[in-house]
């Protein structure tokens, strides 16, 4: 990604000379982690900056940046999607969303450099632009790659790159990183602060007790294991494992090889004879992350379970907090992080239990809840994402709508198999919001928009009407589909 790296440079390049910059981040994890990368890096190089974190990039929020007037902005994980929002602005992007596609032509996304020189506007770094998809950098690999160009010593900052890449469910296709990853993974090796090792793939290696991790898992959905304690207690014991040690629960980092080779090899069998496929058995097992310059049992050494945490701070209008616990922060910042982590489960437990309760409306090709107020726009993204794995149809596309402060909140959720057959939410969510005068866009298999109150069924059948036709046609393209 010989481009890609030769952007970053041009891009380091219009911020060493500014003033000051402004830091305009997403408050998901993988943008309070690019922040933090950003906000780090310009302050190594003695850049006056400010850094604030948004819920979305729109025309009104671009407004007060116009007249904040910072000399040089910094997007963070959005503005691929709103670049013609931005006109006018000296501004940089780091963002690995699908770009505004009426704005750059299909024939230019390749050569960024030259496509940034002829139309003499903001400098983007995406790897869309390189025919890439959105699942090889996160914006936060994207703020790192800055960072990196603007001091090649800044090759520690890539564990919070990795974070970010992990929390952005990068990892999960292929079970490991992918794409640019692997050199922001190389440099994190490289510098001594990451560690990537082939185990089991479940959440809360480092701080949930094992039976814990077996009762949540979703990706793979274990049968008979998922959802129920007592049963994964009673598998556990059954192989013959010590569960505690002196009264404490023992989680997954403190067992030694053998014991770790033993669980996996009986979860396998166990889902093998209850009718799991090969494929969703292979899903046990990938590569992970650590963070080896944080105390073993912390939630911040494990990357998986450092992006949930960032997470939990930005969907609870915290994004602050996320951001101080990247930069070092392991006192009274990651307290309060804990903090909005056992809410955000609290809430996540029982936004679960109104949708197994209240049920999905199903259409030809999707199916979808309304929670008008019971689940957080901010957090009903995640609640779809994890009632498609544990309650849904894999085989159809899940929506969620939220009342949010501006109108509805929708998130779309898909199956990797239906990405793989030519499936882009991101083009979807972009087009049917449109029509009814709101905006989206996203990821193929993951995506969001805001509409106005009222209009959420006939939008349903919109996007209804744009998956089937999506995936019965040879060529996505067709339907308005974006790049990979």
């Amino acid at each position: 990604m010989e481009t890609m790296e030769a952007q970053a440079t041009l891009i380091a390049e219009r911020l060493r000379p500014a003033d000051r910059v402004g830091v305009y981040c997403h408050i998901d994890a993988d943008g309070i982690t690019g922040g933090a990368i950003a906000s780090e890096a310009l302050s190594r190089a003695d850049i006056a900056h400010d850094v604030s974190f948004l819920k979305k990039l729109d025309d009104a929020s671009v407004q007060v940046i116009r007249r904040e007037a910072p000399p040089v902005a910094w997007f963070v994980d959005f503005g691929a999607g709103q670049l013609h929002l931005l006109e006018g602005l000296d501004a940089v992007i780091t963002d690995h969303h699908v770009p505004t596609l009426r704005d750059i032509p299909v024939e230019r996304r390749r050569d960024l450099v030259r496509f940034a020189e002829d139309e003499d506007r903001v400098l983007m770094l995406n790897p869309h632009m390189e025919g890439e998809g959105s699942d090889v950098v996160s914006g936060a690999g994207l703020a790192y790659a800055v960072a990196k160009a603007l001091d090649p010593k800044n090759t520690d900052l890539a564990a919070v790159a990795i974070v970010g890449a992990v929390a952005d469910v990068q990892d999960q296709e292929f079970r490991r990183l992918h794409g640019f990853n692997r050199t922001i993974l190389q440099d994190g090796k490289d510098a001594g602060v990451v560690q990537a090792s082939i185990d089991l793939r479940l959440f809360g290696r480092e701080t949930r007790p094992i039976h814990k991790m077996l009762e949540y898992s979703n990706d793979p959905w274990i049968p008979r294991l998922s959802g129920n304690e007592d049963a994964c207690i009673s598998f556990l014991l059954e192989i013959g494992l010590d569960l505690k040690v002196e009264d404490t629960w023992r989680t997954w980092s403190e067992l030694d090889a053998g014991e770790k080779r033993r669980v996996v090899s009986e979860l396998a069998t166990h889902m093998l004879s209850r009718g799991s496929g090969w494929k969703e058995v292979e899903r046990l097992v990938g590569e992970v992350y650590t963070l080896v310059k944080e105390p073993v049992g912390s939630p911040t050494r494990d990357a998986k379970e450092f992006g949930t945490l960032i997470n939990a701070c930005g969907r609870y209008e915290a994004a602050e907090i996320g951001y101080r616990v990247c930069r070092g922060d392991r006192a009274e910042a990651l307290e309060q992080a804990l903090r909005l982590l056992a809410g955000h489960r609290e809430h996540l437990v029982s936004s679960l239990a109104w949708i197994e309760q209240v049920g999905l409306s199903t259409l030809d090709s999707v199916q979808y809840f309304h929670a008008q107020d019971k689940i957080r726009d901010t957090v009903v993204g995640i609640a779809a994402g994890i009632a498609l794995q544990s309650s849904g149809n894999r085989q159809m596309p899940m929506l969620a709508f939220a009342y949010a402060p501006d109108g509805v909140k929708v998130s779309a959720r898909a199956s990797r198999e239906l990405v793989a057959r030519g499936l882009d939410l991101a083009a979807i969510m972009r087009e049917v919001s449109e029509r009814f005068g709101g905006e989206g866009g996203g990821h193929h298999g993951a995506a969001g928009a805001t509409i106005p109150r009222g209009c959420e069924e006939e939008f349903a059948r919109a996007v209804d009407a744009l998956v089937k036709l999506q995936l019965s046609g040879p060529n996505p393209e067709a339907t308005g589909a974006s790049d990979r």
